[in-house]
């Protein structure tokens, strides 16, 4: 069985993770949507509200599980069985870091390669930050993020920014 992993921290997931990960799920027998469990990131949405948001993207799509994990990706794949780390790519500016994190994670885990898919041009410009900040500053984010979470993402955001 061929089994990807998509790490990240999907906060919130926009159009063009969900696209990367239709994409990459039609390379593989099983894809694992992993939240990674990072103490020193800060999110907006807690990983309760970012699982939630995933599965009701992915809802139906029986090759696609979501998952949190903490520590090493590597390790995580390692316990997995997958045989590789799906990234996205959006411009050349993202080449560099994802390059480096490649060779540190073959390093520490040879048999796990990391795929690189490219963004969709129509997705090329989105990121979890911008849609962060366009909530924040209230904009609409009709494109940014798969419709059907569009409306709780807005809504939670709201009331998260009240508090």
């Amino acid at each position: 069985m061929k089994i990807y992993i998509c790490p990240g921290s999907y906060d919130p997931v926009t159009s063009g993770h969900a696209d990367i990960i239709t994409r990459a799920a039609d390379h593989c027998d099983k894809l694992i949507i992993a939240l990674g469990e990072n103490s020193l990131k800060n999110t907006f949405f807690t990983l309760k509200e970012r699982i939630a948001f995933l599965k009701k993207v992915f809802n139906g799509n029986e090759k696609i599980e979501i998952e949190s994990y903490s520590g090493l990706t590597t390790e995580y794949a390692r316990i997995k069985k997958a045989t590789a780390l799906v990234r996205g790519l959006r411009a050349v500016s993202d080449f560099e870091y994802e390059y480096q994190m490649a060779m540190l994670n073959r390093k520490l885990n040879p048999d796990v390669e990391t795929l690189f898919f490219m963004a969709s041009p129509e997705y090329s410009y989105i990121s979890s930050g911008a849609v962060r900040e366009f909530l924040r500053n209230d904009a609409d984010i009709t494109g940014l993020v798969p419709e059907c979470i569009r409306e709780d993402i807005i809504a939670l955001s709201r009331k998260k920014m009240m508090k």
